[in-house]
């Protein structure tokens, strides 16, 4: 896990062997896509690429996955097959569980229990995928993103963070401290209490922050 506080040796060898293991295994993703070309099956075949999480690499002081900004939050979902058009990005968000819930309705088959949306839509260039995102990690940390922004909580410490990821996506300037973002923050935690109810998530955050009600 590294040294604490992180020195900047450890961060260095850290993310060495970080791009090491990216770099096996797309080698490795190569040869089963070469084998697949080989079969005569490639144009017959969708192929979703993705990760349960990314790492934070030394970003923020961390190494780890545990945590609620986009570098360790957001993965990648790459997704290929008949009539997808390559080269083509969509910034629409979704949740990875999206990856089921699609290949079960490209099968034909019964989704019923499956609180999750196929992106079909999307890679037909329709819809606009999620509106908000929620993020949770045990009981340690909640997060809301919305229209540009992130609200991330910390119960236990009794801290809250707010970014403004469409301009600051690196999150490097907490606003959750300014004055003028109070009426921000607010609709934040309503919007996340919105989220967390659908989702029947039941740790109590509003008796930690009676503030964000």
């Amino acid at each position: 896990l590294g040294p604490f506080p992180r020195d900047e040796h450890a961060v260095k060898v850290h993310r060495q062997e970080y791009y090491a293991l990216i770099t096996h295994m797309d080698a490795q993703i190569g040869r089963i896509l070469d084998a697949l070309e080989q079969s005569g099956e490639a144009e017959n075949t969708w192929i979703f690429f993705t990760a349960d999480h990314g790492l934070a690499i030394g970003h923020h002081g961390l190494f780890g996955k545990q945590n609620m900004y986009d570098h360790s939050l957001r993965v990648p979902f790459l997704v290929s097959g008949p009539g997808v058009k390559g080269g083509a990005k969509i910034d629409a968000p979704v949740y990875l569980q999206s990856a089921m819930a699609t290949a079960l309705d490209l099968a034909g088959a019964d989704r019923e229990g499956v609180e999750f949306e196929s992106v079909r839509p999307l890679l037909a260039g329709e819809g606009e995928g999620l509106a908000s995102v929620y993020g949770a990690y045990l009981d340690l940390q909640r997060a809301v993103i919305d229209d540009g922004w992130k609200l991330i909580l910390y119960p236990k410490a009794k801290v809250a963070r707010l970014y403004h990821i469409a301009e600051d996506p690196q999150e490097q300037k907490d606003l959750a401290g300014d004055p003028a973002m109070a009426e921000r923050k607010r609709a934040l935690f309503a919007k996340f209490l919105e989220l967390q109810k659908s989702l029947e998530d039941s740790l109590d955050l509003t008796s930690v922050f009676p503030d964000l009600k």
